[in-house]
């Protein structure tokens, strides 16, 4: 007797596809967007503030956006957004050609370009329990995870770096058309979702506080949000200064500053492979909790290094805990959340989890420049301590058990 193994499906190659070509995108900007900002100004706030000002759409629409999600048809919102994000950054380029490009101008585009974020990745997580059985999550979400890591970190920024050196327009021209493609293939989806019954819409307020009540009330959703905000306000700190760290710590030019993402992604790409497997034969709780110890040494490691391959060994093992814990996290929302309400708990997951970022990104290059380039990695490093203690029992092993039976 023979099994088949199941498989994700057209329709889940379809999205995958598609995350493939926007991640790419998303990760030649990580690179150029700091690059071009560094060739405007040698500020390190203002340099960065890119990354903020990119995440700042997070904590502005985030909410609204998880209601629109649960409202529109999600198919078309990965669609029309991602045409959207193609006119935002080819506009860019456009002006980086011409010489019209200023800091302020990288600014607006990054918030465009947040702003639509928004949606389309709340539309598109969302997609992913529509289109893929309960028992394959971790596989999906895994091969997403995946594609996002050797995308936006191991192909985009090193790439993203190079065409930067050739001709500063050139990343940003290479971008747009990636969106643009990756908004042809997520229109071939096949997924069409079921007939809801006719009712009176709610106000979004309303639906809001559905959302966040609901969120709130999920013992371990509440807490894996609140534990990830905190973890990227520290390190988001640090990335947001990383050219900047790269350049005068480890005397890396801007192609070594793109290797320093490709260390992180190679990482990535092994905890994704790894990650159902380890979800099996280790456990969650175990998983979050290796990774929350993982993340503090790898702050304190950059902070004190002064040798690229060191800190290139270092940034290869905290992608492989990314990886891991994101599949991780992830899978556990999928299974608890309702498709209802999908949109609007994922909106509240990611006010906090990008909020964080937003925060982080912002504060990072201010205490770069008043304490010295490596200060934010020390007080990640702190901070971490801090969360880990206080968090410990909070991701024990029958929290874990438990989440199926929320509430």
């Amino acid at each position: 007797m023979t099994t088949t193994t199941p498989r994700l499906g057209a329709d889940f190659a379809r999205l995958w596809t598609t995350s493939a070509l926007t991640n790419t995108a998303d990760g030649i900007m990580i690179a150029a967007g700091p690059l071009l900002v560094s060739r405007l100004t040698d500020d390190p706030a203002a340099i960065g503030a890119v990354a903020f000002v990119g995440q700042l759409p997070w904590l502005l629409f985030s909410l609204v956006s998880g209601v629109l999600v649960d409202r529109w048809n999600r198919r078309r919102v990965v669609v029309a957004v991602n045409v959207y994000r193609a006119v935002v950054i080819g506009g860019l380029a456009l002006a980086v050609a011409t010489g019209n490009a200023s800091v302020w101008l990288v600014y607006l585009a990054f918030f465009l370009v947040g702003v639509g974020e928004t949606l389309v990745d709340n539309a598109a997580g969302a997609l992913v329990p529509d289109i893929v059985a309960v028992e394959l999550l971790p596989s999906a979400n895994a091969r997403q995870q995946g594609v996002s890591i050797v995308a936006n970190m191991f192909v985009a920024p090193p790439l993203g770096a190079a065409l930067f050196v050739v001709a500063a327009a050139l990343p940003f021209s290479l971008e747009a058309a990636l969106f643009a493609l990756g908004a042809l293939v997520a229109a071939t989806l096949r997924h069409r979702p079921p007939p809801r019954p006719v009712e009176r819409r709610s106000r979004m307020r309303d639906e809001i506080v559905e959302g966040l009540r609901w969120a709130w009330s999920h013992k371990l959703l509440r807490s894996m949000a609140v534990s990830l905000c905190l973890m990227n306000i520290a390190l988001m700190a640090t990335i947001a200064i990383l050219v900047l760290y790269a350049q005068q710590r480890l005397g890396l030019d801007e192609f070594g500053f793109g290797l320093l993402f490709a260390a992180v992604a190679a990482g990535g790409l092994l905890g994704s492979a790894l990650a159902p497997w380890l979800q099996w034969r280790v456990g969650d709780s175990l998983l979050v909790r290796v990774g929350l110890l993982i993340e503090t040494a790898t702050h304190f490691g950059l902070a004190t290094t002064t040798d690229p391959w060191v800190a290139g060994g270092i940034n290869f093992l905290f992608g492989v805990h990314g990886a891991v814990l994101g599949v991780v996290l992830t899978s556990v929302r999928h299974r608890a959340v309702p498709e209802h309400l999908r949109g609007r708990v994922g909106s509240v997951y990611s006010l906090l989890v990008i909020g964080g970022s937003a925060i982080g990104s912002l504060i990072g290059g201010f205490v770069a420049r008043g304490f010295g380039v490596t200060a934010p990695f020390w007080a990640a490093g702190v901070a971490m301590v801090v969360l880990t203690a206080v968090v410990w029992r909070g991701f024990r092993p029958a929290a874990f058990a438990a989440e199926a039976g929320h509430p």
